[in-house]
């Protein structure tokens, strides 16, 4: 059976499901392709479940730092029943609901390219359906995680962090693998639900090693005061599990062996681009999807084929994603009418995307750090500043430890980042999105006067550091 639309999006995650609605609304017809649940990783395995997993662990840091309040031991079972009912108990009904009513066409199984706008699809019941687009086919597959090539991992059969936001029971022992945001994330959430004897093994000097380094130390001192092991500059040898599901015994290259009840890895992630169909237009198998701004794939002839989220390795974060797939669904529609394309800015690719680590305490960024500011060649200054001293940090506990800090273009007086590191410093991070991406210049910034008392004050304490 062959079916025609103007717009075929292979995968329904956030990515997929924004590119869909954005093409519809340009007078164009959808149609999206899903293997397992839309709504895909953020919805059921990534986003949402770890941070329904970490909210608890958040608000009992927040309750031990004031005075007069005391909490109890968590319920662990109902922490994990909020987990369930967060991802919809891994029922994707709603989201299909969502999608049909774009109005988009939802079809259930496994999408890969099978020539120039052509998508096979082997559905649920082991048939086939070709689909055929006359405008584009959008690629929104995203990523999956990483294994490292430590013998006997893969055999260990490891969580990832699918099987991690997904756990019914805490290990007592975890061991983890990584430093980035999953691992730092997972390990203070699993260790705040009961994983006593918790081990983060970092190969690199320490945790969080994109961001500025302050951040990972005050979060290494946060780990270390809750009883997390944190151990740099490790190599792992081998890994040992003779039994599934059993005692797992990771190897050190120069320790002595650590053994875990669960372990977890998290080194990063590789796009989901394998078994895509990739060569039968040209393209590598289990490669990155090169697009230039308008999110399409570079090297096709005709530009018929585009890319958004994790698939085209521009910034692995859903909301970007979600970004890149609004601008690819509008310019999508433009095309197809003839009409002139949307205004279209390079932050679809890195240096205006913020992050956010739900750790206690949270860190967060926008742009670039200083060392990447200097490797790019601009002259800059790095101003920094004590959140704890600023009068809203106080308020919001005893003990209340943070950083800020601010990198300036010395030649254009523009921030070019920001980095927060501080208990509840999340609700900070949009205003110096917004100063970055739209390169407010400082002097107007020092007219955005921040209410007292509140953490924001910071802003007006960075200005004044910087000379203002």
């Amino acid at each position: 059976m062959a079916d025609e639309f103007d717009v075929i999006v292979i995968g329904a995650g956030p990515a997929g499901e924004n590119v869909a609605d954005r093409a519809v609304r340009g007078g164009l017809t959808a149609a999206v392709v899903e293997e397992r649940l839309a709504g895909g990783e953020c919805s059921y395995w990534a986003c949402v479940p770890s941070k329904a997993l970490l909210r608890p662990i958040d608000l009992a840091a927040e309750v031990s730092r004031v005075p007069g309040l005391s909490l109890g031991e968590i319920d662990v079972a109902a922490v994990l029943a909020r987990r369930d009912e967060a991802v919809s108990r891994y029922d994707d009904a709603g989201q299909v609901r969502w999608l049909e009513g774009v109005p988009a066409e939802f079809v259930r199984g496994r999408g890969r390219l099978d020539g120039p706008k052509r998508v096979r699809v082997t559905t649920e019941d082991g048939g086939e359906r070709v689909l055929t687009a006359r405008q584009a086919v959008v690629l929104a597959t995203g990523s999956t995680a990483a294994m490292p090539p430590v013998p006997g991992l893969a055999e260990a059969d490891p969580w990832t962090s699918h099987e991690v936001t997904a756990a019914t029971e805490i290990p007592e022992r975890l061991a983890v693998l990584g430093g980035g945001v999953v691992a730092c994330e997972m390990a203070q959430a699993m260790h705040g639900l009961g994983a006593r004897q918790t081990t983060v093994l970092v190969r690199g000097g320490g945790l969080l090693s994109r961001m500025e380094p302050f951040a990972g130390e005050l979060l290494a001192e946060s780990f270390a005061e809750a009883g997390i092991d944190v151990r740099t500059r490790t190599d792992v040898a081998r890994i040992e599990r003779p039994e599934p599901g059993g005692k797992v015994t990771v190897h050190l290259a120069e320790d002595p062996p650590l053994e875990a009840d669960e372990l977890l890895v998290a080194t990063g992630r590789r796009p989901a681009t394998r078994d895509l169909g990739l060569s039968s237009v040209g393209l590598a198998d289990g490669d990155y999807v090169g697009v230039d701004d308008s999110m399409r794939a570079t090297g096709i002839a005709d530009g018929w084929l585009y890319a958004v989220g994790d698939v085209n390795g521009r910034a692995l974060l859903t909301h970007m994603g979600k970004y890149q797939a609004r601008i690819c669904g509008d310019v999508i529609a433009a095309r197809a009418r003839g009409d002139e394309l949307p205004a279209m800015r390079d932050l679809a690719g890195g240096y205006g995307a913020p992050q956010v680590v739900f750790t206690d305490p949270q860190v967060c960024a926008v742009g670039r750090t200083e060392a990447a500011a200097r490797e790019e060649g601009f002259r800059v200054r790095a101003v920094d500043y004590d959140l704890g001293s600023v009068t809203g940090a106080y308020l919001l506990g005893d003990g209340y430890r943070g950083r800020a800090r601010a990198v300036v273009d010395e030649d254009r007086k523009v921030l070019l980042g920001v980095t927060f590191a501080g208990p509840g410093a999340a609700e900070l991070l949009h205003a110096a999105t917004i100063a970055v991406t739209a390169e407010v210049p400082l002097e107007r910034l020092w007219h955005a006067v921040p209410s007292f008392p509140t953490v924001s004050e910071v802003w007006l304490r960075l200005l004044e550091a910087y000379g203002l």
